[in-house]
């Protein structure tokens, strides 16, 4: 049990997340999705969670394993294509985790999302949340980019919301 982490989510508050993350970078966030979402096929998912609940953080919960289950919740497994990608942030954390759907498997090795994660906790660190999150969906739209290349008629179904989701 680590006792700094147990006692940073049961003293973190909402409106921690309300000020990291105000309307302007929620707006900016989910314009930064629905530009990326033009150039490529795929689907991205972002999600934001100030604190886990304290019996989870009791039980060792990983934000890894906080994402998996969130990316099963919203719905990021359930596209056309396989190609789903959900950027999830645990504030408390300081974590960034990106799960990717299926689709991705054999085509993008952990280490990849993994640069972007680490690249948009150090715009975090340095309390540049905004930045952070359109620099992170922008390197995902770029490698998603990559795979899905956008259809040749231009018209990609929204298969999911662009808005944030706050949990």
């Amino acid at each position: 049990m680590d006792w700094g982490r147990w006692f940073r989510h049961i003293t973190a508050r909402e409106r921690a997340l309300h000020r990291a993350f105000p309307v302007a970078a929620l707006d900016a966030i989910e314009l930064a999705i629905r530009e990326s979402e033009r150039t490529h096929r795929g689907e991205i998912r972002f999600a934001i969670e100030s604190a886990l609940e304290h019996g989870r953080v009791w039980r060792g919960i990983t934000p890894r394993e906080r994402a998996l289950e969130v990316f099963a919740a919203l719905g990021v497994w359930d596209t056309d294509e396989n190609n789903g990608v959900l950027i999830y942030v645990l504030l408390t954390d300081r974590d960034v985790e990106i799960a990717a759907d299926r689709g991705f498997n054999a085509t993008v090795d952990t280490e990849r999302w993994s640069a972007i994660c680490h690249d948009m906790e150090q715009h975090f660190r340095a309390g540049r949340f905004q930045e952070g999150a359109v620099a992170g969906v922008q390197a995902v739209g770029r490698l998603i980019a990559a795979h899905y290349p956008p259809s040749a008629n231009g018209r990609d179904r929204n298969e999911l919301p662009n808005r944030p989701a706050l949990l």
